[in-house]
């Protein structure tokens, strides 16, 4: 077989292999800062979803309203195939950093979901921005890459 054809296959096998196995979550640390007014007493829930299987991330619910409706039917079905950090965030306090799963670097898909946010907020991706930095004010949540 002449070096060319070898290179060929090796490339070929290497481009389907990125296109047939998924990535993998590279969700480091998610930090999480209430900006509300420190007088405030309400508190925020919000649940970082990881999930470890094609079919579960199929399934996701699509909006905030689905997932508080659905969520403990969810979770049932997923089993073993997800990891949930729930996590109260008192309004106007400072911060604070999530304990993320020890298998979290192996999950296909990372989602947030937020109690502030509007009922039709779909989930909030944040699979691959790597430090995770979720911001709670008056106006929603904002999400962004932590620097």
């Amino acid at each position: 077989m002449s070096t060319k054809r070898i290179q060929s296959l090796l490339l070929t096998f290497w481009i389907g292999w990125f296109w047939i196995i998924p990535s993998l979550a590279a969700v480091n640390s998610v930090y999480i800062s209430s900006r509300l007014d420190p007088n405030s007493i309400i508190i925020t829930a919000v649940d970082i979803v990881f999930i470890y299987d094609s079919e579960t991330v199929n399934r996701l619910p699509g909006t905030k309203s689905q997932w508080v409706a659905g969520k403990r039917e969810f979770t049932d079905a997923a089993g073993d195939s997800i990891d949930i950090v729930h996590i109260f965030i008192p309004q106007g306090f400072d911060s604070v950093m999530a304990s993320l799963p020890e298998r979290s670097l192996e999950a296909l898909k990372v989602v947030i979901f937020a109690e502030h946010d509007d009922s039709k907020t779909p989930p909030q991706d944040i699979t691959d921005l790597g430090d995770v930095l979720v911001e709670i004010d008056q106006f929603g949540i904002r999400i962004s890459r932590r620097e």
